[in-house]
């Protein structure tokens, strides 16, 4: 039938109070209290689709301040706010709400998709998600397996995994412009399948109507307020089963 590919942060949880927050509260802490970003701030900085990777991002935004950081420092004190000290998980990262129940896939594999992540976090920190989600066993691709988004090198690698031949519709969903741009990459690289990017308007997002102009502008079919707002039939028609 298919395959649907879903990004985790802003898709499958709620990222406002953890890595957002930690991006916030880690410029604070380099800049010296002096300058701490808004959520705008931030949301802007991913829209030029070049910051998926939240350290980087985060040095992104201090060096534009006029504060420069080497990214292993940066990486160290973001991930002790994010995830914690000790090997297990005590820091924002526990305070993450979830976006959609195990249940919305099971409709999918029920009408013979397949199913799985790709998703630029560290992997022992999706899978953190997945398993308060009551999911064990999906396929995934981590920060550790693929290069960065936009490089779309972890959605063929799950295209692999599920031995999808050509004209296969795939189906990537993302909150970012980076998640759409790695859908164009995509198809720029593997034309031989049916590409559908769809936008999430994630739970941080400050202006609505920009944001959803700015993906829809970077490839998204379409933008909805949620992943649980996109189905098996949705997917279908965009890809002209229905005509």
């Amino acid at each position: 039938m298919g395959a649907l590919i879903c990004d985790v942060d802003g898709v499958i949880r709620d990222v406002r109070h953890s890595y957002r927050r930690a991006i916030q509260a880690t410029v604070a802490h380099f800049s010296q209290g002096c300058y701490q970003p808004s959520l705008a701030d931030i949301d802007r900085l991913k829209s030029e689709g070049y910051w998926n990777n939240d350290w980087e991002a985060t040095q992104e935004l201090l060096r534009r301040w006029g504060v420069h950081v080497p990214l292993t420092e940066i990486t160290k004190y973001f991930q002790s706010l994010y995830w914690g000290p000790t090997a297990e998980p005590t820091g924002f990262i526990t305070q993450e709400h979830l976006l959609i129940t195990a249940s919305y896939f099971c409709c999918w594999e029920n009408q013979g998709w397949q199913w799985g992540f790709f998703s630029g976090a560290p992997r022992r920190e999706v899978e953190y998600a997945l398993l308060r989600l009551g999911i064990t066993d999906a396929p995934l691709v981590a920060m550790e397996d693929a290069p960065g988004k936009p490089d779309p090198t972890g959605l063929f690698m799950l295209l692999h995994r599920w031995n999808c031949a050509p004209g296969a519709v795939v189906v990537y969903v993302g909150d970012t412009v980076a998640d759409m741009l790695t859908v164009q990459q995509a198809r720029a690289q593997k034309p031989e399948y049916t590409w559908i990017a769809i936008g999430i308007l994630p739970p941080h997002v400050q202006d609505i109507d920009a944001y959803r102009e700015t993906l829809l502008h970077h490839g998204a079919h379409m933008v909805l307020p949620g992943l649980c707002h996109l189905t098996p039939e949705i997917c279908a028609s965009l890809a002209g089963w229905n005509e």
